[in-house]
């Protein structure tokens, strides 16, 4: 099958894909806000026609809460069978009154960096979703069908925490299955360069209260022997850290945590990410985290532990001269490699119960979960394969990134299906994606595009 053929259909019908674009972008489909049901649902049912405008036999499922949407393409082809991951929902628009146009009317807007399109989800997740659904349209325009398998799946509530879909991949473990996951819903490390996200942090969340006395005291009267449970709590924390070397210092914190490969951090090296500007553009000068890391290194391949809330005594205007009873923590850990997210629970509490004085308790929050990092299998060889299909359209090498954050669905994809996911992603960092002006490059969707259809032939070739 000509690729040549598909890429420059591709580029013919560049103008009428974005138009399309614009259409979907139009549907409000915010997934956490019970007022915008039903344009979640006529978000689905735009999917599903779409769908099945070039031949491919899709429906809406429903949920408990929001409908999946599951296309079938190609059965009986020889080659892979691959499930495309995206999720058609949005997050909320607040604040309203910092965009610069209503964010369900989007636009093609002039920037420095080129032509963009302006609106929400435009990025995140519908602008990459379409990536894939054009490059299927054009390949299916020019050969009649598509080079394998495809099983298409879209999701309804990514940005409203996924209630349904653990559920939703266990009932329908038989319809799902295939051979790899590829999921567009991530970034490029640096503008213009072709990222394939090999691991994603996990996270463990964890939240307690230091009780000391049994009602707030007056510090006159108690100031001296009273235990201060603020003061108590700041101690811990700080025996959270070792300052000199940047390390988390609970016992057992590291373990499960591996180096990065030689090649791979010979990539990070080259993969153009300008450290000072990203310092820089949140008002710091250097890196905090570990020493002897890079910058990239302490984002992608380090766990983390950071404290996200202190409070405790009393926070309104003027003075009160009080030994608070209580005082309250939140936390979480990013964690990577195989560190096993609830043994690591146990060593922080550990840590934190061994610290307490005497006539201090402590009390944890029970309700709160934790999940492992996902480390993407770079042995398959459809890694490499994407990974030269991707040198080839953006005219440089392709890198295997990690990422900060967490794509959970990743996780379920393996631990519910067995499936193995492949994330190439197209946007950029200043993207804006839960930000009021999201916007997407036209650049990164008509050459998301072309990726597609590059990665298609790639897999199918190996």
């Amino acid at each position: 099958m000509s690729l040549d053929a598909v890429l420059s259909r591709i580029d013919t019908d560049l103008t009428t894909s974005i138009d399309r674009l614009m259409e979907f972008l139009r549907i409000p489909s915010i997934s956490t806000d019970p007022a915008f049901k039903e344009n979640v649902d006529k978000a689905a049912d735009w999917l599903v026609n779409d769908l099945k405008s070039i031949g491919i036999s899709a429906e809406k499922q429903e949920t408990p809460g929001h409908p999946m949407v599951v296309g079938h393409v190609g059965e009986g082809n020889e080659g892979p069978h691959v499930l495309f991951y995206g999720h058609y929902d949005v997050q909320p628009v607040d604040p309203l009154e910092l965009w610069n146009r209503d964010p369900f009317d989007p636009a093609l807007e002039d920037t420095a960096h080129g032509q963009v399109i302006r609106g929400r989800g435009s990025s995140d997740d519908k602008g990459q979703l379409m990536t894939f659904v054009e490059a299927c349209r054009a390949w299916k325009a020019v050969h009649g069908s598509l080079p394998c398998r495809i099983t298409f799946f879209f999701e309804g509530e990514e940005e409203s925490g996924s209630p349904s879909l653990v559920p939703f991949l266990e009932e329908n473990k038989a319809e799902l299955q295939a051979d790899l996951a590829l999921v567009c819903d991530t970034s490029m490390v640096s503008r213009g360069v072709p990222s394939i996200a090999s691991q994603l942090r996990g996270m463990l969340k964890d939240e307690f209260t230091i009780i000391g006395p049994r009602i707030d005291l007056h510090s006159g009267h108690y100031g001296g022997p009273g235990l201060n449970p603020l003061r108590e709590l700041s101690r811990i924390v700080a025996s959270f850290y070792d300052e000199d070397t940047g390390r988390v210092a609970v016992d057992g914190f590291y373990e499960g945590v591996h180096e990065v490969p030689a090649e791979q951090l010979r990539q990070w090296q080259n993969c153009g990410f300008d450290e000072a500007e990203y310092l820089n553009s949140v008002g710091y000068s250097e890196p905090h985290g570990e020493k002897g890391y890079s910058t990239l290194e302490q984002q992608w391949a380090r766990p983390t532990l950071e404290v996200n809330g202190l409070w405790g005594g009393y926070n309104g205007a003027g003075s009160k001269t009080v030994i608070p009873s209580e005082a309250h923590c939140k936390i979480t850990c990013r964690l990577v490699g195989d560190m096993d997210p609830d043994a690591l629970r146990n060593r922080i509490r550990k840590h934190v119960e061994d610290r307490l004085s005497s006539d201090a308790k402590v009390v944890w929050d029970n309700d709160l979960e934790g999940s492992p990092a996902s480390v993407m299998n770079l042995n398959r060889p459809e890694f490499e394969a994407a990974r030269g299909a991707l040198s080839d359209e953006w005219d440089r090498e392709a890198v295997f990134t990690g990422m900060g954050g967490s794509i959970p669905v990743v996780g379920y994809f393996n631990s519910v299906l067995g499936l193995d996911s492949m994330l190439v992603g197209y946007a950029n960092d200043d993207d804006a994606i839960h930000s009021p002006n999201e916007k997407y490059d036209v650049k990164s969707f008509h050459k998301g595009i072309r990726s597609w259809a590059r990665i298609l032939d790639a897999l199918t070739r190996k």
